[in-house]
């Protein structure tokens, strides 16, 4: 290897004037710092960038989807494109002669602390008690003679660099243009009508509500809006405007009409009285959702279109420009195909279109920079509905989806974006803790501790934004939101975030120490010893109701109370606390492989308990996202056979996010074809209802036959194996193309990669083989570098960066 120092950063996406555009970028505010989760607030005027310099031909071109068909308006979530700007999500149909916006707020969700439990010991799970996410408003603009049988030429793009959805088309030898996208520092959604030859916009904005609302319209403001409560006392309120500097806008009855107009804006804003705080019952009286809509549309309306866009896309791109990637190049004959053909084509053809499955991991960033920035996480459709009754509420599942859809964020240059799952968490604790102390332990609960002890704070399957909890207990679930707030730590190293999330890891080990019990166990010579164990559990969702030392929690337990001694040693705080709690770590039961089956064991017993092929690969933590179970000398060589047993039993063939999970496993094996045959899985095309990618690249999950649902963590897990297949990392140990698939063998590069241990890598390849490496310190000082067989040691100051050339 060849190894050149360089003191600053490398130009990690080879864009002229990177430097300088983020520099700009960041006056209009890319990403918010840790520190609890922005409310629907007032908020001071956005810095205006002068200009947004334009992608070249090729970036464009590369991070670009296009359909020639508009969405239907009765299968938007299939259909619709989604935008949105971390809080606001819409829908939009791009129907030339009726727009289309389906629009949700992310903390718009009915439902409370649902603080009593059932007869069974179990929360109730309803869309009145638990809560459901739903929509906030729709938003229509109609023009009459824009009918589709009118129109030529249509074509509708989505954006991805630049977080912006076209539709351009012709009527009457005029060329009509139309932008949507939802502009975090004007914290609107934002729709612009432009023509070239001379037309016009004649034509009506309505919106309303989803709830029964009433909608009124102001001619002072030139505004029209809505406000109301929701059964639980949640406040929401929505707002639209529309302005034009050449036609007439006026208000008609509850609506906005436009006349004439060769340019037209429409600005939409909305929100809620939510507040993430327990102690104000999750509310802010000071909010009126509807007059702070109203402000902030007409605040935004003191803007021109173009400054607008330009506002939005200097803070998008500034995100989503942390990291790059080219998977090799597709034939001519796929680039001419629209992005619907391209996928089904993928499919029916079975040759790679390695632009098509690069973009798809672009499409999963924009989804992530979209809905996870200042405000709640992304649950299970992140914040795109098509109605008040998504599936498990649109709810955030503890036991593998949540979990999910934070994976990519730190591999990605996204980690910005995972503050939004940690201020949750911290927002929560103080409602899980009660709740956990006053109920864990009913009688009537199977999952209770049996030695009547209860410390510290966990979860059920199922939360809510109210500290609430829904279907059953979930013991195990704390030490896996641990496991990804820890795991952020160690690719950032900052020890500000480690102290703020600590008392969520403590707790939880809190509730451990009091939850294990002890057993003896006879190892195969015969010998008998104490181990500790978990109590009464499920193995996440099948087998017994009441297993104890199930593989899952014995794997995570062991997890969570490494990374407690990790912790309290950065911070040095409990170390004597942190050193007793390392003896019970010594202590606890690791799994075995069955004697009967061969696999490692998913509950303490040789026999199978549940089903071969479950979607859940629970048992399987400790190899992905944990990786106490590795493809090299620190694993016994009988535990990772069963492992591998394992996953090979489970199939190939699942849901999407079950899909994702396992392309990961198969990427931390190593196996490269087995990774890339489930990414191109979930790739499939998605008909009536059945697993794959719906039109717009949404996530299909089937659950029952004929009828899909859209669920989002397979967007966001299957980019999540794309990256895991080019880069693994552990704090100390970074490998390059540990699992790369002959189909983008031939040549590629990405940037920007997350490394556990505090560095960002940058690399390109060709002939299957490292050709240079850049690793770049964001906080870390020491590592191995792997790849093609060699390995060296790497010693960096935070800031500075070495490039590898000659890998061989």
């Amino acid at each position: 290897m060849d190894i050149q120092p360089s003191a600053s950063p490398a130009d990690r996406t080879g864009t002229t004037g990177r430097r300088g555009f983020l520099t700009l970028a960041a006056a209009a505010g890319a990403t918010a710092a840790l520190g609890g989760l922005p409310a629907f607030t007032a908020s001071a005027a956005p810095l205006r960038p002068a200009q947004s310099p334009l992608l070249s031909a090729a970036d464009a071109a590369r991070n670009q989807l296009w359909w020639q068909a508009p969405g239907s308006a009765g299968s938007m979530i299939g259909q619709g494109l989604p935008v949105g700007n971390g809080r606001l999500g819409a829908l939009a149909s791009n129907d030339p002669g009726a727009e289309l916006l389906m629009v949700t707020d992310a903390t718009l969700w009915t439902g409370g602390a649902n603080g009593t439990l059932q007869d069974d010991g179990q929360f109730p799970y309803g869309r009145d008690d638990f809560g459901s996410l739903t929509l906030l408003a729709q938003l229509t603009v109609a023009i009459p003679g824009h009918d589709l049988g009118a129109v030529d030429n249509y074509r509708r793009v989505l954006d991805l660099a630049q977080g912006v959805v076209t539709t351009t088309y012709d009527v009457a030898g005029v060329t009509y243009r139309r932008q949507i996208f939802a502009s975090r520092p004007d914290d609107a959604i934002v729709l612009t009508f432009s023509q070239l030859g001379g037309g016009s916009y004649t034509g009506t904005v309505s919106l309303a509500g989803t709830h029964g609302e009433t909608t009124t319209a102001d001619r002072a403001s030139g505004t029209a809006s809505f406000g109301a409560a929701l059964g639980n006392g949640l406040t929401y309120g929505s707002a639209v405007t529309a302005y034009s500097g050449t036609g007439k806008v006026a208000v008609d009855g509850t609506a906005l009409t436009f006349s004439g107009c060769r340019d037209l804006t429409v600005v939409l804003s909305g929100g809620t009285d939510y507040a993430p705080d327990a102690s104000a019952g999750f509310r802010d009286p000071s909010v009126d959702p509807e007059r702070l809509a109203v402000t902030k549309v007409r605040n935004a309306a003191r803007a021109s279109a173009t400054a607008l866009l330009h506002t939005h896309v200097a803070d998008f791109r500034a995100v989503f420009e942390q990291f790059g990637l080219s998977l090799g190049a597709s034939s001519p004959a796929q680039r001419e195909l629209d992005t619907w053909q391209r996928v089904q084509a993928r499919y029916r053809d079975d040759v790679p279109d390695p632009e098509l499955e690069a973009a798809y991991l672009q499409y999963g960033r924009y989804l992530m920079i979209s809905g996870s920035r200042g405000s709640l996480p992304a649950g299970l459709q992140g914040v795109w509905l098509d109605g008040n009754d998504p599936d498990w509420m649109g709810d955030y599942h503890t036991d593998i989806n949540i979990q999910m859809n934070y994976w990519l964020a730190d591999r990605a240059g996204l980690s910005g974006c995972f503050d939004a799952f940690a201020d949750y968490c911290l927002a929560q604790l103080p409602s899980w803790t009660d709740t956990t102390q006053r109920l864990f332990n009913s009688p009537a609960n199977r999952y209770r501790n049996s030695n009547g002890k209860v410390a510290g704070w966990t979860v059920a399957i199922s939360t809510n934004p109210y500290g609430g909890g829904g279907w059953w207990w979930h013991p195990a679930g704390n030490a896996w939101l641990c496991h990804n707030l820890f795991e952020h730590y160690e690719y950032t190293q900052d020890i500000g975030y480690l102290g703020k999330v600590y008392p969520l890891i403590k707790g939880a080990v809190e509730f451990w120490e009091a939850r294990l019990v002890t057993t003896t166990v006879t190892d195969a010579s015969g010998a008998s010893r104490e181990v500790l164990i978990a109590d009464s559990d499920w193995s996440p969702e099948q087998g017994p109701l009441d297993a104890k030392g199930i593989t899952y929690a014995q794997e995570l337990v062991w997890n969570l109370f490494g990374h407690y001694r990790t912790a309290t040693q950065a911070l040095g705080r409990d170390t004597g606390h942190s050193a007793a709690v390392e003896a019970l770590r010594n202590r606890l039961y690791l799994p075995v492989v069955s004697p009967k089956t061969g696999w490692l064991e998913e509950w303490m017993s040789p026999d199978n308990l549940g089903e071969t092929t479950h979607r859940h690969l629970s048992p399987l933590f400790g190899l992905f996202p944990g990786d106490r179970i590795r493809p090299d000398d620190s694993t016994p060589k009988d535990i990772l056979a069963g492992a591998t047993a394992l996953l090979t039993a489970r199939g190939m063939n699942s849901f999407g996010w079950a899909n994702a999970w396992r392309s990961l496993c198969w990427a931390r094996l190593k196996d490269a074809e087995k990774a890339y045959q489930l990414v191109v899985t979930n790739l499939r095309p998605s008909a009536d209802g059945s697993n794959g990618s719906a039109m717009n690249l949404f996530d299909i999950y089937e659950v029952e036959k004929g009828r899909g649902i859209f669920q989002i963590d397979a967007n966001f897990g299957t980019p999540a194996a794309v990256v895991e297949m080019l880069v693994y990392s552990r704090p100390g140990h970074v490998e390059l193309l540990p699992a790369l698939p002959a189909a983008w063998a031939a040549a590629g590069s990405v940037s920007g990669v997350g490394v556990r241990g505090g560095f960002v890598a940058d690399l390109s390849w060709r002939d299957g083989k490292v050709t240079q490496a850049t690793l770049r310190s964001v906080g870390g000082r020491t590592t191995t570098l792997v790849a093609g067989g060699a390995s060296r040691r790497i010693d960096l100051t935070p800031g500075e960066s070495v490039t590898l050339r000659h890998l061989s």
